[in-house]
């Protein structure tokens, strides 16, 4: 008897296989089952056809885990997280959203430098009036010292590549001429960017201070830099201001590690429909304020560690100023 229902039971899976591979939708034919890009990938589509134009709604997700000594836990959870969250509650379609992690097989979708900067291009190409583009990275980010003279502070922010050690860092200045400079009049791009010293990392011209209720001028001090797009709308949200690190933690689940700025920005925008940027600004620093408070160690030094995560403010800054209290986030 076991043996027939076994028998039976393989049968029901190879017909079930049989009818995957004629409808075309034979999952197990991809060379890594795990990936998060749809097949073919964004990148073959758009690879296939110089007119090939960016869909309504697109997304580039980047999420790094590193190695050794520098290695994350967190970043494949937030572009999980992030994609998920893209394609049940902003309308995104799987095949015109683009991941990059380490965990990729395929060699053009490991996050190396020469690969970001290629889907950068990838993001942006052909934008028209109406596209909503978004672009999420999760992973390590560095200030440097500014060497074109167009920081007011004298430091550029950078992300990191799977491969910065031998290829070094993307620095603010080429993802603003990446990804800003090619916005079309009536594109929106929004750029989340859960990563440390990561406030101006888009250098766009103004950022918005949360304590004074105003935007301040972020554009280049000689006026020798175009940080501008060409006429559309870039809004990046940042984990945290230039000089703060942001948290790779289980503070908020106690069980699955994220970015603390992913995980919030997610859940206040899953839970109030209609939110405006302002308002999730604050709910995202009540929140971690809260975590700050409310976490006690035993030793000192792990306090001290902790606050130094954690106490993190998560910005906004944007090419063109708006009252972030009126203006609804929709991505």
């Amino acid at each position: 008897m076991n043996s027939v229902v076994t028998e039976i039971g393989a049968s029901k899976k190879l017909i079930v296989k049989v009818k995957e591979k004629i409808s075309g939708n034979d999952l197990t034919s991809s060379k890594n089952p795990d990936s998060l890009n749809k097949k073919p990938s964004p990148l073959e589509i758009s690879g296939s056809s110089s007119k090939t134009r960016p869909a309504g709604k697109r997304a580039l997700l980047i999420g790094v885990i590193y190695k050794s000594e520098h290695k994350l836990k967190g970043t494949i959870n937030d572009v999980k997280s992030m994609r998920e969250f893209l394609i049940l509650n902003c309308g995104f379609k799987e095949e015109n959203i683009l991941v990059l992690t380490d965990q990729e097989i395929e060699p053009e979708l490991i996050p190396t430098k020469k690969n970001i900067l290629e889907s950068l291009e990838w993001l942006v190409k052909g934008c028209q009036a109406g596209d909503s583009l978004v672009f999420y990275f999760s992973g390590h980010g560095v200030s440097q010292p500014d060497f074109d003279g167009d920081e007011r502070d004298g430091i550029s922010e950078t992300i990191c590549p799977v491969d910065f050690m031998t290829e070094g860092m993307i620095v603010d200045n080429d993802i603003n001429s990446a990804i800003v400079w090619p916005l079309k009049n009536g594109v929106t791009l929004h750029a989340i960017v859960d990563a440390c010293h990561s406030g101006t990392v888009l250098d766009l011209e103004h950022v918005y201070n949360r304590q004074e209720n105003k935007w301040e001028d972020n554009s280049p001090p000689y006026g020798n830099a175009r940080k501008h797009s060409d006429g559309g709308l870039a809004i990046s949200l940042s984990a945290c201001l230039d000089n703060q690190v942001a948290a790779d933690t289980t503070a908020f689940t106690e069980k699955t590690m994220n970015g603390a700025m992913t995980y919030l920005l997610i859940k206040f925008m899953k839970k109030y429909q209609g939110l405006t940027y302002g308002d999730l600004l604050d709910l995202m620093h009540e929140d971690l304020e809260k975590v700050n408070e409310s976490r006690c160690f035993s030793r000192k030094i792990f306090k001290k560690i902790m606050k130094r995560m954690l106490l993190q403010k998560p910005q906004i800054s944007a090419s063109k100023p708006f009252d972030v209290y009126k203006e609804h986030l929709i991505l």
